[in-house]
């Protein structure tokens, strides 16, 4: 059994599994705050759903930020295909979604992004203390619905009672934070895929999308500049960016391709092993680097294997030290954490493997043997797999002030996941610093 240091009452103590190699004790913090309900809805025909707010899509905590306090950001809101209608609301997705190809179900497509400001309690919970929305640059909050992509493959958003909603160039699908010094944001966008620079009140200021793709943003409140490279339009959807990282001297940003590319189509996705790692310069505003990350084998996640390729993706990375990063890989019920290092990895930024037209792609070139790509090396640091009783879709990771490592879990609005919780690594061999 792992011991806890300095247990708090109402933590819970997790055991570890047999044959578990981690010497780190977990504690886990859960809250019944006001702030995480969002609403309760029922639906005609349907059952009465009480959605609550999904905090956990990202995480950071700046260094001069109080030591148990991190911030977090919410994604899009509630929502789910049309084939998830009957379980989620008790209604026929076939007879909601008839007609409109590609549906996805927002139940409440009002729901504005935000910021939340997390802090643990000394009683082992977790309250919510500060939420700042995601607006435009004259102050109007944004929502989630999606953007209306044409380089990109996209959904069209539906109401709970099949309604086509109207996409909005302003919306955004929020996934992974950083703050900066100067009290502003840099966040990550599911669907785009792009980056955002939001400044202390929730303005976003600058949002950069795949080179060719500004059109689709066309009439968006703030600016758009193409500064990622083009191939990232070909995400497949709902696998775009899901994480922020920024180097110690915050001069650098790095973000990781939640799955390998659609590239040149999705069967290549679903049997690719090769994600794309992207390093920015900030105040350029323009890619330096960019190195292959290579998903585990599915069947080692060991609380759901699979034969499922795709089933593996990367939800979050935060920078420990210059160009060394930890990678949180998960599946719906297995999370790892891996130390990599781009020292001694190939630098494939601006060469063949960008240009569409290349084949067979990096996508379809798993084994990478003749390609002369070295994909950067990987050390284990944690997997859930060896604790019981660990929330499942962890994807949000912050370092606390004692050297700590807090992850959240995203709780699906309360549609399909875990109530929200925070996870307290002590003891690890994760150490930020270079």
């Amino acid at each position: 059994m792992t011991t806890l240091r300095a247990a708090l009452p109402a933590a819970i103590a997790l055991t570890l599994a047999a044959g578990a190699a981690q010497a780190q004790s977990v504690r886990i913090y859960s809250s019944d705050d006001a702030a995480l309900a969002l609403r309760t809805m029922n639906f005609e025909g349907g059952k009465t759903v009480a959605f609550t707010v999904g905090i956990g899509s990202g995480a950071f905590r700046h260094r001069d930020d109080p030591p148990n306090m991190f911030v977090t950001v919410s994604d899009r809101g509630p929502n789910f295909p049309c084939g998830q209608a009957q379980k989620v609301l008790g209604l026929d997705g076939k007879k909601l979604c008839a007609g409109v190809g590609k549906a996805r179900i927002y139940p409440a497509p009002y729901y504005t992004p935000s910021i939340y400001s997390v802090h643990l309690n000394e009683d082992g919970t977790f309250s919510i203390k500060d939420m700042i929305a995601l607006k435009d640059r004259d102050g109007n909050p944004v929502d989630g619905m999606l953007n209306p992509l044409t380089v990109a493959t996209t959904e069209i958003p539906v109401d709970a009672t099949g309604r086509r909603l109207k996409q909005n160039p302003n919306a955004v699908d929020a996934e992974g934070i950083v703050k900066l010094s100067d009290g502003t944001y840099w966040i990550g966008d599911e669907n785009g895929p792009s980056l955002m620079h939001v400044a202390a009140d929730g303005r976003i200021v600058t949002r950069l999308v795949p080179a060719g793709t500004e059109q689709d943003y066309a009439g968006a409140n703030y600016d758009i500049v193409g500064a990622l490279p083009a191939i990232f339009a070909k995400r497949q959807a709902n696998r775009g960016i899901e994480s922020v990282a920024v180097s110690p001297d915050e001069r650098f940003l790095y973000t990781v391709m939640q799955n390998p590319l659609a590239n040149p189509d999705a069967d290549a996705y679903k049997a690719a092993k090769n994600a794309r790692i992207l390093k920015l310069d900030r105040a350029a505003m323009k890619p330096v680097g960019e190195w292959v990350y290579r998903l585990d084998d599915p069947m080692s996640f060991r609380n759901d294997p699979t034969q499922k390729q795709n089933a593996p993706r990367i939800s979050e990375m935060i920078a420990l030290g210059a160009d060394r990063l930890l990678v949180l890989e998960r599946t719906d019920r297995t999370t790892k954490l891996h130390e990599v290092r781009l020292a001694g990895a190939t630098d494939i930024l601006g060469g063949k493997w960008d240009d569409a037209a290349t084949r067979p792609s990096l996508e379809q070139s798993n084994a990478l043997e003749g390609t002369g790509v070295t994909p950067v090396a990987k050390t284990p640091r944690f997997d859930s797999a060896d604790y019981r009783d660990i929330p499942d879709k962890l994807e949000g990771i912050a370092i606390l002030g004692d050297g700590s490592v807090a992850l959240i879990n995203d709780n699906d609005f309360g549609i399909f996941g875990d109530p929200t919780r925070v996870v307290v690594l002590t003891g690890s061999a994760i150490k930020a610093g270079d």
